[in-house]
């Protein structure tokens, strides 16, 4: 089980400093200097060792320098590079280089005597003030850093990446720091949790620096100004985690109808509906488009060999009024008449609704379908790739990718939905509030999330399709769309995860071990006391 906590831009992050001093907490940076160093030493051992301390010429050169005195005073040999003017520090960084001097430390200028020899590097060149590639000398001490071979610790945000979109400013070694270990101050940034960020980033720890109060109240104020949001914990939908009833029934467990699945591609269809019994529903109703009788084409199967549970239909018998809780439409689909006209059936439907794949390039194409989605009454989630996203939006994949929030945020506004936006640190936003229970609460639209579950391994044929399955299971069976899409998400990556603990992947890894993966690990959430 995990625990949600609060990501911040930032913006975000500068209110929350503005607080904290308001309040009279005037040594952030100190508090700052002190976990970064103690976090150095449980990476270093107690033996004496050699760091290497790369100060920049703003705050987060302050925070490497209040390390290195720590450092310093616990008997380690440090060595600082430094190639500011101290005179134009910050004030609260030129204090601590004034502590340091004082301590008879010294900086050196890049590069570093050939012949020294690291046990670890810490980066405290630049934190969430970069706005630009570095250059010259720094991009040099990063270039250098990262072919050093010893361990790095980044201070709150790996050098070179942008904190809010996690993408390199520059290319190549001399881009960012690839860090071992990132300590990061008050609250997670999203830099840290998508796109390069999450190559760079390594494994991150959390010093709140003693503000958790204040991080609270800001994050509770800045979501809708994209200022604000949180990691996907399983805290969020808990309260749909139950053991089932013995009296339970089929009829109990929702049924789903998975519509997608044409000539060639009824694989893909499948993997949903397998996955969608396998998380619990009742009844999964596959329903296939087209009957495979084009030339040269393969009829579509009469039942499901390897999962004879799986009801497979013409696509066209699901749609009877109250026939199924919740439905999934896209996977496999096509592009034809007949998968168009599917859609606009799906979309006039009062169930639950799950758009993946090729509805959503169906959506992407026709600005009368992305009306009929955005004028839905019933609950609707989409799931697009960043491709898929930039033909809803209308835009390119490089802009999707810039600021994966905003997009994600602008897909559920602009189609009044639930969306997620996959990738490394898939972002799920909330449109408006869709039924009087959940309206009856604040306002959701607005809000998003990052889902840190997941690995590489899930970068094959079939993961998306196994999701939606999912979805619609959890649909089906009375989840609001948020908690929906939060679960099945987080659930999808957990057990990629799970997998890959067990040695099944990354290489390798198949969607349909993933589906046998969430269905052992979803068992295990339902039992959990609370």
């Amino acid at each position: 089980m995990t625990t949600s906590q609060p990501i911040l831009r930032s913006s975000a992050l500068r209110a929350v400093e503005t607080r904290a001093v308001e309040q009279g907490i005037t040594d952030l940076m100190q508090r700052a200097g002190l976990a970064a160093a103690e976090c150095a030493r449980r990476m270093l051992g107690d033996s004496a060792k050699s760091v290497l301390v790369m100060a920049g010429p703003g705050n987060n050169g302050g925070d490497a320098f209040e390390a290195a005195c720590h450092l310093k005073d616990w008997f380690f040999r440090v060595t600082v590079f430094f190639n500011g003017d101290a005179a134009k520090l910050p004030p609260d960084a030129k204090r601590a280089h004034a502590k340091w001097v004082a301590r008879n430390g010294h900086t050196i200028a890049f590069p570093p005597d050939p012949y020294l020899k690291f046990d670890l590097v810490v980066d405290g060149l630049f934190g969430i003030g970069l706005t630009r590639a570095p250059v010259g000398v720094y991009a040099d001490a990063i270039e250098y850093a990262n072919l050093l071979g010893a361990p790095i610790l980044a201070l709150d945000v790996p050098s070179g990446i942008n904190a809010d979109t996690g993408a390199f400013y520059g290319k190549g070694d001399r881009a960012a720091i690839c860090a071992a270990r990132t300590i990061t101050f008050m609250a997670l940034k999203p830099g840290l949790l998508m796109l390069d960020g999450v190559d760079c980033s390594g494994e991150i720890e959390l010093a709140d620096l003693g503000v958790s109060a204040n991080i609270d109240a800001v994050a509770a104020g800045r979501g809708a100004d994209q200022g604000a949001g949180r990691s996907v914990g399983t805290d969020l939908f808990s309260k749909y985690l139950h053991p089932r009833s013995r009296n339970a029934h089929k009829g109990d467990m929702g049924s789903v109808a998975i519509i997608g699945g044409a000539s060639g591609m009824t694989g893909a269809a499948l993997l949903a509906g397998r996955a969608a019994l396998k998380l619990g529903a009742g009844r999964v109703y596959c329903g296939l488009v087209g009957d495979g009788g084009e030339a040269g084409s393969a009829p579509n199967p009469a039942f499901d060999p390897d999962q004879l549970e799986l009801m497979l239909r013409p696509a066209g018998s699901l749609f009877e009024p109250g026939f199924v809780d919740s439905m999934v439409v896209g996977p496999g689909m096509g592009h034809s008449v007949e998968a168009e006209d599917l859609l606009w059936r799906a979309l006039a439907a009062p169930a639950p609704l799950v758009l993946d794949a090729d509805a959503l390039n169906l959506i992407g194409h026709d600005p009368a379908l992305a009306k009929a989605v955005a004028g839905r009454s019933a609950p609707t989630l989409i799931t697009p790739h960043p491709g898929e996203a930039a033909r809803l939006l209308g835009r390119t994949i490089a802009e999707v990718q810039a600021d994966r929030i905003a997009s994600a945020l602008e897909l559920a506004k602009r189609f009044n939905c639930t969306a997620l936006l996959k990738g490394a640190g898939s972002v799920i936003a909330l449109g408006e509030a869709k039924t009087a229970a959940s309206a009856a609460g604040s306002a959701k639209g607005g809000r998003w999330f990052i889902n840190t579950s997941g690995n590489p391994g899930m970068a094959s044929a079939g993961m998306g399709d196994v999701l939606s399955g999912m979805l619609g299971t959890l649909l089906g069976q009375g989840w609001d769309a948020e908690a929906a899409m939060l679960g099945a998400v987080h659930l999808h990556g957990c057990a990629a995860d799970a997998c890959v603990a067990e040695g099944r992947g990354p290489a390798g890894l198949t969607a349909s071990e993933v589906t046998e993966a969430a269905r052992g690990l979803f068992n295990k959430w339902n039992q959990v006391v609370r």
